[in-house]
């Protein structure tokens, strides 16, 4: 138990150590980028690096993640942080819907008035952000397919370096053929990427501070799933919803033909939890019994 225990610390570290590598290296491509996009005069160098720094924010919150993954709930924390990165990843995609929008405005200003840009700037920027985000996914590709946490992290740093060749073929095309209006092309691009990916990150992270029921979890037919065992007469007054990403809570009310003893209920509950967890995902439930109430009976009651 204690090897287990030891192992798994040894795979939070290593998970740790990797994205701070990657946060550095993120750092780094974005500050050099954000200096050569105001020397070169390159709006697609800027774009780029606002999603690198996007990016940045996005492994901080991965990586602080991963460290209070480790400690424990607490009498004033019953939850622990579980809710952090939802949080984060709701301010970083409304931010980023934001910023992604006035670029958009700034391509079309560029494009009516086109400006020379210094093409081999853009060129070897691109190609660190390339090299660079190619390291890190090579860091994270490991970890990636075993923890939900380290995947996203892995695919941001994906689409980074494809950002990056993109960077690439527009200073190529600056250079050799002095088609400066792909700066703007390539921005409106990046932009529309970035409103893309922040729009669904904001609508999932939305939801689950709202507590929505998740998309996939039909409640009548969650209902009619743990109703056949024979002595459940009806299941009412659920609420479903999500804590973060990863944890999916539910909680209701049955209705039960007899006067079931304690240890009976056990045995119905332990029957219900397997049900909801293979079929609907669901891994924490709370059951409140109940016999002859006079409560409704409702599938949803308003508190």
């Amino acid at each position: 138990m204690g090897h287990s225990h030891s192992h798994d610390h040894h795979h939070h570290d290593l998970r740790g150590r990797n994205l701070l590598i990657s946060i550095v290296l993120n750092i780094l491509i974005t500050v050099a980028q954000v200096i050569g996009g105001l020397i070169s005069g390159s709006l697609a160098l800027l774009s780029d690096a606002l999603h690198n720094f996007s990016d940045v924010l996005s492994l901080l919150v991965s990586y602080i993640a991963n460290t209070y993954s480790k400690k424990a709930a607490s009498f004033d924390k019953t939850f622990g942080y579980k809710r952090a990165e939802i949080i984060a990843a709701f301010v970083n995609a409304a931010t980023l819907i934001i910023v992604a929008l006035y670029l958009v405005y700034e391509a079309v200003e560029r494009f009516l008035s086109p400006k020379e840009i210094e093409s081999n700037l853009v060129i070897w920027l691109a190609l660190l952000g390339i090299f660079a985000n190619g390291f890190s996914v090579l860091l994270l590709r490991k970890s990636a397919s075993e923890n939900m946490n380290m995947r996203s992290a892995y695919l941001h740093l994906i689409t980074d370096m494809s950002a990056s060749v993109a960077v690439l073929i527009g200073g190529l095309l600056m250079k050799f053929f002095d088609w400066f209006w792909v700066d703007s092309v390539l921005t409106v691009l990046i932009a529309i990427y970035l409103i893309f990916m922040g729009y669904d990150l904001l609508k999932r992270s939305f939801k689950v501070l709202m507590l929505f029921t998740p998309d996939d979890i039909n409640l009548e037919k969650m209902r009619s799933a743990i109703s056949v065992q024979p002595e459940i007469k009806n299941v009412h007054h659920i609420h479903i919803w999500q804590l973060n990403e990863h944890e999916i809570h539910m909680e209701a009310h049955i209705d039960f033909y007899e006067d079931i003893t304690i240890s009976r209920f056990d045995e119905i509950l332990n029957e219900v939890e397997r049900v909801l967890h293979d079929d609907f995902g669901i891994n924490h439930v709370n059951i409140q019994p109940e016999y002859q109430k006079d409560d409704a009976k409702d599938i949803i009651v308003q508190d």
